[in-house]
């Protein structure tokens, strides 16, 4: 599956590679831009003119974010939505050699993303800016190029902030790339593929193909659709009317092999427009064959009734802001994968193109968000201040972007939306649907709008009535969870008494609203205690509990048993998969802990509760760990999650009893407290093999590991090794209280590029050679060089056995 999510990273990052075959000579060539690039932060008059001197610049690649590599700071402007995080103004110039092949040809620079206000010039010579910080552009610069030498310039002006309600980033953070083409060729987001009509025996696939250029009598396309596995299945030649630059042609693909989040079969189409007997253009787009079916009845994938079992995801990614690179983006898509996640809510803006290409071959369903919010900010300097002047550009190079992807089954049109009218609201939807009719199109909590197709629930929805009440007045209307459900957990951290955020821990709204909690009481979805005294005692009230017991208004056993039987609602994204920066309670947490895994990629508990009822690979999960001083005799509530039927407890080698599942979807013993091993065991119900979980009560803290997640990667100048970091006894047992500050030192043809440890209370630079555990663990990311060889990291800390490990760099 690794192999499979690199390759169609591949294709869609290079998303246009092609040939003439017959005479070898490149139709359409894609130049990677991403290297070499000189940075400063700050702004100068005349950086963009090629004689500027930008010697004393910083040199660097892109993806690049400046945000996260600055120190969090309670006074910066971003504030409380900015993780505390500076903004600014940054200069981004770099020189390229114009090469002989492209005499004759067409030159565009591709931006993925570039966070925020850019502008860009061209030897000088301005080509434009873009005030959308989150859908790609680009620029001709054709007519702009010398022979010699030329220089780019970018100046991203993010010096007005918050202008988002999170982390945003600053810079350029995704991919830049050249086109190089024809001055006939297809047009960027040319080709729409869609798959009318499906049966076991044979699907029809539609395509649109849109050229440009000059465009005569003599212009012929020739279309052919590959299989999965690289086979030609069927192809096409026709040609294109004169005058007219578009063409619709169908296809009939025999016993096609459907994409399903089970089965992520992909099918590759290529176009060729030939002039005058020679190929001048070619495209290759992936697509996937499959109908998606939405009804009050449910959500049917190739006629399967399907349950969102979704996530909600922020663009940022803990130690690396976000700039994120391809390795760091997989493994956080696998870690979902493995948790039974087969939905992601985008919110609340579009991704980059590689997230896309994952979902595809990993086999996600996606809802992709347009925009946060319309003419009316959210935040002081949002895309709100430009939406009414740029909502239609942006909106059509987000929707042609993205259209292909089987993975996209839903459009969302934007969150939340302050003020919206019904006027605008039809606009945007008519606007969608006529660039792309076969997918639906919904709204974060804008059900209360007549325009989509489907409701969007966030937190009203988690009220006891908010969904039934909707639905008695709407009984036509289709209804999903966009955010279902909130609620809190850091990692190692519990509490036996239940909290309720508007009672316990209020968010900055809701401090002013005395008595809040006793007007919602009856509304929400009350959680019993686990002890009628507080066993965890003298825990930062910041921190929250990883068991099931830190709510807004329903827990997430109540999310699932409230929701999973009603046919008309299609399913949930949980707000959120990942923990991300900002939109914090305030200084100085970095975080509101929403997410199941946290800002350093590791997984709370409650990950292993989703697991249990969203997955179909039996497993099971105990908590809390067992290293406890000073409880000694206190009985410790012990929860198990599992989806294996029953489980059998056992405290050094002694049964505790066995317990049944119910519909409560966790099993409870209270076990007074002693040093040893705790273990649970099930059985794995299709092959009776036991499947078991053990803590053992640790010692002190006397040395460190390692985890990798490879061992091997390519020298490349992208390839990232995610390198865990436990603090362990003289046992090796992983000492869960642990905070002991440790030292990495890199060399080889590695560097590191970030370090978090998931304490959204720790400020510590994320770009730096240390950093304190936390609850135990840490971790650091290193990045390959252009160079091979072996990576030695060697981890230390004061009166801690060091450890080294090493990971080889190969071409």
């Amino acid at each position: 599956m690794r192999f499979l999510g690199i390759v169609f990273t591949l294709i869609i990052l290079l998303f246009f590679t092609s040939c003439d075959h017959s005479k070898n000579v490149k139709t359409r060539e894609i130049v990677p831009f991403d290297f070499n690039w000189k940075f400063s932060l700050g702004d100068f008059a005349d950086a963009q003119q090629p004689d500027y001197s930008d010697d004393e610049w910083r040199n660097l690649h892109v993806p690049h974010d400046w945000s996260i590599e600055g120190d969090y700071d309670s006074l910066n402007p971003a504030g409380i939505a900015g993780a505390f995080l500076p903004a600014g103004v940054g200069w981004y110039r770099k020189s390229f050699d114009y090469l002989p092949e492209w005499e004759g040809k067409k030159v565009r620079i591709a931006f993925d993303g570039v966070y925020l206000n850019s502008t860009v010039w061209i030897n000088g010579q301005e080509l434009g800016t873009r005030p959308n910080g989150y859908i790609g552009f680009e620029y001709d610069l054709t007519n702009y190029l010398t022979k010699a030498k030329n220089i780019i310039a970018v100046k991203v002006d993010h010096s007005q902030a918050p202008s988002g309600r999170w982390y945003t980033g600053s810079g350029i953070y995704r991919h830049v790339n050249l086109i190089v083409t024809n001055h006939t060729h297809i047009a960027p987001g040319g080709v729409f593929v869609n798959t009318p009509n499906i049966n076991e025996d044979q699907a029809n696939v539609s395509i649109v193909i849109e050229v440009v250029g000059r465009i005569d009598a003599d212009i012929q396309i020739l279309g052919k659709i590959f299989s999965p596995d690289g086979k030609m299945v069927v192809e096409k030649n026709f040609g294109l009317d004169m005058g007219q630059s578009i063409a619709n042609v169908e296809f009939t693909v025999p016993s096609p092999l459907l994409w399903s989040p089970n089965h992520p079969a992909l099918y590759s189409s290529e176009l060729q427009v030939i002039s005058e007997g020679n190929v001048i253009d070619e495209v290759s787009t992936p697509f996937g064959i499959r109908s998606i079916d939405i009804s009050t009845d449910g959500l049917f994938v190739n006629g399967d009734k399907t349950i969102l079992k979704g996530i909600c995801m922020h663009h940022d990614a803990g130690a690396v802001g976000s700039a994120v690179p391809e390795d760091i983006l997989y493994d956080r898509l696998k870690m979902l994968k493995e948790m039974g996640c087969n939905a992601i809510r985008t919110t609340h803006n579009p991704f980059a193109p590689e997230f896309y290409a994952m979902t595809d071959s990993m086999g996600f369903l996606v809802m992709d968000e347009a925009f946060d919010g319309w003419e009316k900010e959210k935040a002081e300097f949002d895309y709100g201040l430009y939406f009414e002047d740029w909502w239609e550009q942006d909106l059509t190079s987000f929707i042609k972007r993205d259209r292909n992807h089987p993975s996209v089954i839903l459009w969302s049109i934007g969150n939340e939306v302050r003020g919206y009218t019904d006027e605008t609201q039809k606009m945007l939807v008519e606007h969608v649907k006529s660039l792309d009719s076969t997918r639906a199109i919904t709204q974060g909590r804008g059900y209360y709008g007549k325009w989509i197709d489907i409701a969007g629930f966030n937190g009203h929805g988690e009220f006891k009535k908010g969904l039934n009440d909707f639905r008695e007045d709407h009984p036509v209307k289709p209804i999903i969870g966009t955010e279902i459900t909130h609620s809190y957990q850091t990692r190692g951290i519990y509490r036996t008494k239940t909290w309720y955020r508007a009672r316990d821990f209020p968010a900055p709204w809701e401090i002013p609203n005395s008595g809040k909690f006793e007007r919602i009481r009856d509304k929400i979805f009350l959680v019993d205690d686990l002890t009628e005294e507080e066993v965890f005692t003298g825990i930062d009230p910041t921190y929250q509990s990883s068991y099931d017991n830190s709510l807004v208004r329903m827990n997430v056993r109540d999310y699932w048993k409230s929701t999973k039987d009603k046919p008309w609602f299609l399913g949930a994204f949980r707000w959120t998969g990942f923990d991300y920066l900002g939109e914090s309670f305030g200084w100085p947490a970095r975080t509101m802990s929403f997410g199941v895994i946290d800002l350093a990629g590791f997984e709370t508990d409650i990950y292993y509760l989703y697991q249990s009822i969203w997955s179909d690979e039996p497993m099971v999960h105990l908590l809390p760990h067992w290293t406890h001083p000073g409880k000694e005799g206190v009985q410790i509530p012990v929860v198990v999650y599992t989806n294996c039927g029953e489980a059998e407890l056992f405290l050094n080698g002694k049964s505790l009893g066995k317990k049944e599942m119910t519909d409560d979807l966790q099993l409870v013993w209270k076990v007074p407290y002693q040093n040893g091993e705790l273990k649970v065991e099930t059985k794995n119900p299709q092959t009776g093999e036991t499947i078991s979980k053990a803590y053992q009560t640790a010692g002190y803290a006397a040395g460190l590991h390692f985890n990798l997640n490879k061992e091997t990667i390519q020298a490349n100048g992208k390839d990232v090794v995610i390198a865990e970091i436990s603090v362990v006894d003289d046992s090796g047992v992983e000492v869960p209280n642990a905070d002991n500050l440790i030292h990495f030192n890199v060399s080889g043809p590695g560097k590191i590029i970030g370090v978090e440890n998931g304490d959204l209370l720790d400020l510590s630079p994320n770009k730096s050679s240390k950093r304190k555990a936390f609850n135990g663990k840490c971790h650091v990311l290193i990045q390959s060089s252009g160079d091979t060889g072996v990576i030695k990291i060697e981890a230390s800390s004061e009166d801690l056995s060091a450890k080294t490990i090493k990971i080889e760099v190969v071409l």
